[in-house]
Order: structure tokens, then C-alpha cells, then sequence
């Protein structure tokens, strides 16, 4: 029979892995407190960053319909629940295990796909939401300007067209 406090700590785990978007696993062996602190500091509100027990971790990731997290679930974790701009999250992660080498990325879960830490790296080298909207939107700008310049220059060309054609008949005497 199960402790009230695991249960209850498994509970909490599986409506944060349900609740959010990604998580991403961590090894924190060696951070001291203030370390974890600014962590928490610097992803901000797109994630919640927890120490948490491997084995409550495993029975939460299943209770959520999550699988492929075991191999990830070994020595010290601690998990970066994102609810915000996953791109962001990963981004804080990445800056701050190169500024403290003792924080690894092992790996997570984008949307119930299990991702390796190579692509977690890869996902935090994409822009941010903003700069991809914004290029999209330049695009499509552009797109339209491009149309509308085309739209333009049809009738100017005809009329073009036409004057030749008046001047042509104006010499050949017609």
C-alpha cells in the first residue's frame, strides 16, 4: 500500500506532466541551492523547474500516458515542466547548463514524443515564437507587395502598349 505522501506526490507529478506542454529532464548533481534558484529565476514563467524522485517520477509518467522516460530516470533528476514557449524554456536551459557545467540535459517529452538531449539542444537553437511569427508575416508582406506591384504594372503596361501602337499608326500615316 502506497505512503499518503507518495500518492499524493505522484498525483502532483502526473497533472504536471498532463498539464503541460513539454518536460525536460535534468541532472542537478553539484548545483547548490542559489544555483537551482536562479534557474528557476531564469526560465521564468514558461516552466516550473522540480527536484523529483525517480521511481514517483516513473509511475507519474505512466499514470500521464508517457513512455520511453526510464532510460532518462537515472542518478539525480530534476524536471523543467513547460507551460509557456517550449523554445524559450529549452533556451534558459541550454544558456544556463553552458554557464554551470554541472547541470545535463538528459532528455524529454514534446507533446508525448520522448526527445534525446541532442534535440532539446536543437529545439532550443530555434528562434523564439515571436521572431518566427514575425519573419512569417514579412513574408507574406512581401508576397502581397509583390502582387500588388504586378496588379499595378499591367495596366501601365497597357496603357504603354497602347500609346506605341497610336504612335506607330501616327507614322505610318493611318
Amino acid at each position: 500500500m502506497a505512503r499518503p505522501d507518495k500518492a499524493t506526490a505522484v498525483a502532483e507529478l502526473r497533472s504536471e506532466f498532463e498539464g503541460s506542454s513539454a518536460a525536460v529532464l535534468t541532472e542537478y548533481r553539484g548545483l547548490t541551492v542559489a544555483q537551482l534558484k536562479e534557474l528557476r529565476v531564469a526560465l521564468g514563467g514558461n516552466a516550473k523547474f522540480a527536484v523529483a524522485k525517480n521511481t514517483l517520477t516513473k509511475i507519474a509518467a505512466t499514470e500521464a500516458g508517457l513512455s520511453g522516460l526510464d532510460d532518462l530516470l537515472a542518478g539525480p533528476t530534476a524536471i523543467a515542466f513547460v507551460s509557456g514557449d517550449v523554445v524559450e524554456a529549452a533556451k534558459g536551459l541550454r544558456d544556463f547548463a553552458k554557464a554551470n557545467p554541472l547541470l545535463v540535459i538528459k532528455g524529454g517529452v514534446l507533446e508525448g514524443k520522448t526527445l534525446d538531449a541532442t534535440a532539446i539542444t536543437k529545439l532550443a537553437d530555434l528562434e523564439s515564437r515571436e521572431v518566427l511569427l514575425a519573419k512569417l508575416a514579412g513574408a507574406m508582406k512581401a508576397k502581397q507587395s509583390a502582387a500588388a506591384a504586378v496588379f499595378a504594372a499591367l495596366p501601365t503596361n497597357m496603357a504603354q502598349l497602347a500609346e506605341a501602337l497610336r504612335a506607330k499608326r501616327a507614322e505610318a500615316g493611318e
